[in-house]
């Protein structure tokens, strides 16, 4: 398995798009294209992206251990099948689209001021993770732990109180009626 540490990628250095089984420890990622580069069963470490693309990636079996994603494009991308062993990710500022957590374990994530639209949330243990002013507009929660999450300020979320666990769950006064929309209800 080859190993990059300590190493700048910057705009596009990269001479193929697969990387494989490969082991990225304590590298920073800034205005990489990424799209459609394959990362299955690689490992990424205390790693920075910052204005990527990310579009199409596939990552199955990849593991994500204190990533962070700043001003980053995740389009289309499969996160349901990555390892969740020690998983630590945040996400900010960033535009999450047609994206696919569903049945992991990633509590304590940070999706602050981010677009996430049309993304997978299914049977997702979310417990504490925080969606400050994030949009998520056409995004599922099924199932999903949200229990201690944080929605202030977030917006254009559908969550139906009855088949998701929202206990000490925070929302903004406003937003918080988008709860009731599972009921069908009429306020005036």
């Amino acid at each position: 398995m080859t190993t990059y540490e300590n190493q700048i990628f910057w705009n596009n250095m990269w001479p193929n798009r697969d990387y494989s089984h490969k082991e990225f420890f304590n590298c920073t990622f800034k205005k990489c294209d990424l799209s459609e580069f394959r990362f299955t069963w690689s490992i990424f470490l205390n790693c920075i992206f910052s204005e990527c693309n990310l579009s199409n990636i596939k990552v199955d079996n990849c593991s994500f251990q204190w990533v962070k994603f700043k001003n980053c494009k995740l389009l289309g991308i499969i996160f349901s099948s990555i390892k969740t062993l020690l998983i630590d990710w945040s996400f900010h500022n960033s535009m999450i689209e047609l994206c696919n957590f569903s049945d992991l374990k990633v509590i304590n994530t940070k999706f602050i001021e981010c677009n996430i639209r049309n993304s997978d949330f299914m049977n997702t243990n979310l417990a504490w993770s925080d969606f400050t002013e994030s949009n998520l507009k056409w995004s599922k929660f099924q199932n999903a732990n949200l229990e201690k999450c944080n929605f202030i300020g977030a917006q254009n979320y559908y969550i139906d109180p009855i088949v998701n666990k929202i206990k000490w769950a925070q929302f903004s006064y406003g937003e918080v009626m988008n709860l009731l929309s599972a009921f069908e209800i009429v306020i005036k």
